[in-house]
């Protein structure tokens, strides 16, 4: 069996707020605001979309560590500016791994920090 296979969902999805878990898993990650949406909206707990946000949660906390630490760094290492413009291409990188993932119907997650991301949130979402 393909391994693939296992993790996708079907494209129609439990219905909640009017959106399918695929559309959900997508929203999740536009933006802070989107993850929002999508956790206060949602009427049931779907494993779908409770990975997709799991995984955005990470993403968004991820990226606000970089910044704290940049922020704090930047004067003291004036260089640290093009080691964080690396930093945030690489988090770019990974949050489209995670919105292809999601486009996809699929439960993959991000390389690197994404079975970390899905220990940490496992019970808050």
């Amino acid at each position: 069996m393909d391994e693939n296979a296992t993790n996708q969902r079907p494209a129609g999805g439990g219905s909640q707020s009017g959106m399918d878990e695929k559309t959900m898993g997508i929203v999740s990650y536009l933006t802070l605001i989107g993850w929002i949406i999508v956790l206060a909206t949602r009427k049931e707990k779907t494993e779908y979309t409770s990975f997709h946000l799991r995984q955005n949660a990470g993403l968004i906390l991820l990226s606000l560590a970089i910044y704290i630490v940049v922020l704090i760094l930047i004067f003291v290492l004036p260089f640290i500016g093009l080691v964080a413009n690396i930093l945030y291409l690489g988090l770019l990188v990974l949050w489209l791994i995670g919105l292809l993932g999601a486009i996809n119907n699929e439960k993959k997650p991000v390389p690197i920090f994404g079975s970390m991301f899905q220990d940490w949130f496992k019970t808050m979402f």
